[in-house]
C-alpha cells in the first residue's frame, strides 16, 4: 500500500509516496525550499508543487513544524510565519491539492511514529523520546508505544534561552560551533530533558542524524540510551503517510 507523505520544515518542504509495508519511500523524494516568509499561502504552494511532481491524487499526510490540534488547527509557528496560528491547515492544504484527503500532524510526532513502527524505537516499551535537531528542535514523547502529542520540548528554557536557540543544528551553524562545542550544548539539553522525563531511550533525528558518528560519541553523562534515527530525515514523510493511511481507513 502506498500513501503520499509531505514534511514541511523551516528550510525545506519534501515529499514522496511511501510504501507502508516497508516503512520506506517508494520513490526518491522531491524537495523545494521553504518560502520566506513562510506564509500559509506560500507554503501551500510549495506543498502543491511537491505533490504535483508525482501527479498524486490520493490521500496525503502532511507534517507541520508546530502544535497541531484536532488534526487541523495550527496553534504555534516558531519557525514559519505567525499567520499560520489558528489556520485550519487541513482545509487550506486540502483545497490547494484539489480536494485530496489531507491529514496534518506535528512534524516531530510524525517522525516519532515512523521510528517507533519501523526504526530505532521498534518494540521499545517504557518512555521513549525522539528529538529532531534541525532548524529548531522537535520532540515526540512515547509511553509504552503510545504518542503524547505536541510536546514541543525544543522550547524548554535552557540557560535562559529557548533550548532550540542553543542546541539546534541551526544554532550550530549560526554560531559556527565545532562538533565538540555543539555536543556540549546538546548534552546540557539532553540532561535537562532527562531530569524532567527519565526516558529509557533518546532517538536523535533530523538531517544531522546522518552524521551521528560526529557528535553522539561526544555526549556523556546521560543515563538513557542514545541512538540515531534509523529513517533519518525521511522519518517525517513516512510518519505523515502512516497517519494519513490510518485516517483514511
Amino acid at each position: 500500500m502506498q500513501i503520499f507523505g509531505v514534511d514541511i520544515g523551516g528550510s525545506g518542504i519534501k515529499g514522496a509516496p511511501v510504501d507502508l509495508d516497508r516503512g520506506d519511500l517508494a520513490e526518491e523524494r522531491y524537495k523545494v525550499l521553504t518560502p520566506h516568509p513562510a506564509t500559509p499561502d506560500a507554503v501551500a504552494d510549495g506543498v502543491k508543487e511537491v505533490v504535483g511532481h508525482f501527479d498524486w491524487t490520493g490521500p496525503v499526510g502532511i507534517t507541520f513544524p508546530g502544535v497541531v490540534t484536532g488534526g487541523a488547527t495550527i496553534r504555534t509557528a516558531a519557525n514559519v510565519d505567525k499567520n499560520w496560528i489558528d489556520t485550519d491547515a487541513r482545509a487550506l492544504l486540502g483545497a490547494r491539492l484539489g480536494g485530496c484527503p489531507v491529514t496534518v500532524l506535528n512534524d516531530a510526532d510524525a517522525a516519532g511514529v515512523a521510528e517507533m513502527q519501523f526504526g530505532a524505537g521498534r518494540g521499545r516499551r517504557g518512555t521513549v523520546i525522539l528529538l529532531t535537531l534541525g532548524t529548531g528542535i522537535g520532540s515526540a514523547l512515547f509511553i509504552d508505544g503510545e504518542l503524547v502529542p505536541n510536546t514541543e520540548l525544543g522550547h524548554l528554557e535552557l540557560n535562559g534561552h529557548d533550548a532550540e536557540k542553543r542546541a539546534s543544528t541551526k544554532a550550530k551553524e549560526d554560531h559556527e560551533l565545532t562538533w565538540e562545542q555543539w555536543a556540549r550544548r546538546v548534552t546540557k539539553y539532553l540532561a535537562h530533558v532527562e531530569m524532567l522525563f527519565s526516558p529509557e531511550l533518546f532517538i536523535i533525528g533530523g538531517g544531522v542524524s546522518r552524521k551521528a558518528d560526529r557528535f553522539l560519541p561526544l555526549i556523556g553523562g546521560i543515563k538513557a540510551e542514545i541512538v540515531p534515527a534509523q529513517l533519518q530525515n525521511n522519518a517525517g514523510i513516512v510518519g505523515a503517510a502512516m497517519r494519513a493511511a490510518k485516517t483514511a481507513t
